[in-house]
């Protein structure tokens, strides 16, 4: 469980839209944390701290106004409650890859979107879901498939 956070928060003007979806998006990828309108938390490293201040420098650049703030929960309880819900996400994101790659037929395409699929979720899976193992199975025996079919 992380001890300490990175939180990000920002404000971008409404108009244009653009660099509000793109930065929703960047986000998105990161996995970060919704905690209100205008503030993302993620677990802290080095690089999720620095991941999170060229976002900051984005939104100023785009004409709005960020900080970056390193923050520790009051409490275990939220601190472990953060924890789980980004947890949380990743392990629903692998048996989302299991699901698909038990009812996908063995395909080039499908092999390799899988894989990268993996490899997105690996890097925004801060705690190290135990879900991860079967989704790589799943995948690899997909690929194995593709490969006794060949």
């Amino acid at each position: 469980m992380a001890e300490s956070w990175v939180l990000l928060a920002y404000r971008l003007p409404r108009e244009p839209s653009t660099p509000r979806i793109a930065l929703w998006r960047r986000l998105r990828r990161l996995g970060s944390l919704q905690l209100s309108d205008g503030l993302v938390a993620l677990p802290e490293d080095e690089r999720t701290r620095e991941r999170l201040e060229w976002l900051a420098d984005e939104v100023v650049e785009a004409g709005g106004e960020a900080t970056v703030w390193l923050a520790t929960p009051a409490t275990r309880a939220q601190g472990r409650s953060l924890a789980e819900r980004i947890g949380g996400r990743a392990a629903a994101e692998y048996r989302d890859v299991v699901s698909e790659a038990s009812r996908s037929p063995a395909r080039t395409q499908t092999v390799a979107r899988l894989r990268r699929t993996l490899r997105a979720i690996r890097s925004r899976d801060y705690f190290g879901s135990p879900e991860r193992e079967a989704a790589e199975r799943a995948v690899e025996a997909l690929a194995a498939q593709l490969e006794a079919a060949a």
